[in-house]
Parts: structure tokens; C-alpha cells; sequence
């Protein structure tokens, strides 16, 4: 009689794949793996440093922020709560505005320890009230653009594509969308970002002290594409192990 394993449903075959492929959301994974190696092409080949890849990733956080708002649209709320659907419309604009902030910081930093060369004062182009955050964003985002080699375009083009098929295959229709809220999504990109960018950060300290050679940059690619499978898997796996069908506990953005 064949055993099954702990917490294996019965009757349940188990998958004889094993690895990051394992499961429903093979396309997304497959895509995450892909686009996170392309930055390993311009470090191999053509001698892309830390703070170029320091700046891709920074810029991977407006992506994160794109697909959050769709999220937060699309988050199922039952048509009888009006409240609900008035929250929606609110969420949008103040996660453009508190998240816009927390990446504006997040960029100043970059741009403080990777590229010393640029003007101390960040312009806010003169947005009117509350938009002053998004005119330092958008003048955060071109000095670092700026300073980005032109092969990366295709970089921030395949990260994405990446998020975009994790977005239509997990959320839409793995129908992720059904057992979360619109709340739950505006918080959950500030997790994955904070802890991504800190270890990024501390990682890229000797890179910067050692004269950045490649063998070190390529390492830290490579961590973060293990952080980003490991978040993408425990994301996507909390949600399809939810009780009933529900969401079961929070998750981080993938």
C-alpha cells in the first residue's frame, strides 16, 4: 500500500517534478527565472557594474507598484457593500502617493551610495501640493535612467513581461483574485520590497569596496532571483493551500 505524506490530500498524485517548475504556475516561473538572468548577460558580457543593477531593481519597484493598483482594482468586494467599492476608488491614489514616497527614499539612497556624481538636491519640479511626491519620483527615476546603460531597457522590459504573466496567471486566472482585498494588496508590495533591497543593498557593499568585479555581480543577481522564487512560491502556494478556498494568510507581491 502506497504511503502518502503528510498533509498530502487523499487521492492526490503527487507531482513527480520537483523544483521551482512544480506546480500551476509554471509559465510565471519559468518567466520570473528569465527575466531575472537577463541582467546576467550585461554583467557577463557587457560589464554592467552593482549600481547598474542596483538601478534595475529600484526601477522593478514601479513595475511592483503597476500591478499592485490592478490588483487592488480587480480585488473581488461583494456588489451589496458600497463602502467597499468607495475604498477601492480612495486605495489607488493614496498607494501612489505613499508608495511613490517609500521608492522615492528607497531612490535617494541609491542614488547617494552608487551615484555619487549626481546633483545633492533632487528637483521636485514644482508638482503642486500632495503630486510633489510623484515630481521627486519621476526626477529620482530619470537620473538613475539616465545613468543606465541602453541594453537596459530590455532588462526592465523582460521584469515586466515577468510580473505580467504572474499577474494573469496566478491572479486572473488562478482566480487569486476572488479570495483577497484591496487592503491586503496595497500592503503587501512594502514587505517584499523592503526585504529584497535591504539584502540587495548589504550584498552589493562588498561588491562596491572590491572594485566591482563581475564574479560578484553575477553573485548578486543570483540572490536575487532565489529571493524572488522564494517569495513568488510562497506567495502563489499560500493561496492555492487556503482552506475552502479562501485566501489563506498574507502575502508578499510577486
Amino acid at each position: 500500500m502506497k504511503r502518502r505524506t503528510k498533509g498530502e490530500a487523499p487521492g492526490k498524485k503527487r507531482s513527480l517534478v520537483a523544483g521551482p517548475f512544480e506546480g500551476a504556475d509554471r509559465f510565471s516561473t519559468a518567466s520570473l527565472i528569465g527575466a531575472n538572468l537577463t541582467p546576467l548577460v550585461g554583467v557577463l558580457f557587457f560589464g554592467w557594474d552593482a549600481a547598474t543593477i542596483i538601478a534595475l531593481y529600484w526601477a522593478e519597484n514601479l513595475i511592483v507598484g503597476f500591478y499592485s493598483i490592478l490588483r487592488m482594482a480587480l480585488a473581488s468586494v461583494k456588489p451589496e457593500k458600497a463602502a467597499a467599492h468607495v475604498w477601492k476608488l480612495f486605495l489607488a491614489p493614496f498607494f501612489c502617493f505613499h508608495f511613490g514616497g517609500f521608492c522615492v527614499i528607497h531612490g535617494i539612497f541609491v542614488l547617494a551610495f552608487f551615484y555619487p556624481e549626481t546633483p545633492a538636491k533632487i528637483d521636485d519640479l514644482g508638482w503642486p501640493g500632495p503630486l510633489f511626491v510623484l515630481g521627486l519620483g519621476v526626477s529620482v527615476a530619470s537620473h538613475l535612467v539616465r545613468n543606465l546603460p541602453p541594453g537596459a531597457i530590455w532588462t526592465l522590459a523582460s521584469l515586466f513581461v515577468s510580473h505580467g504573466v504572474s499577474f494573469v496567471e496566478n491572479y486572473l486566472l488562478g482566480g487569486e483574485y476572488r479570495t483577497t482585498n484591496p487592503g491586503d494588496q496595497m500592503s503587501r508590495p512594502y514587505a517584499r520590497v523592503a526585504i529584497m533591497h535591504v539584502t540587495l543593498l548589504l550584498g552589493a557593499l562588498p561588491v562596491l569596496l572590491l572594485g566591482t568585479p563581475a564574479a560578484l555581480v553575477a553573485v548578486l543577481v543570483l540572490i536575487k532571483l532565489c529571493l524572488d522564487l522564494y517569495f513568488h512560491r510562497r506567495s502563489h502556494r499560500s493561496a492555492g493551500q487556503a482552506p475552502g478556498g479562501e485566501g489563506g494568510g498574507r502575502k508578499i507581491e510577486t
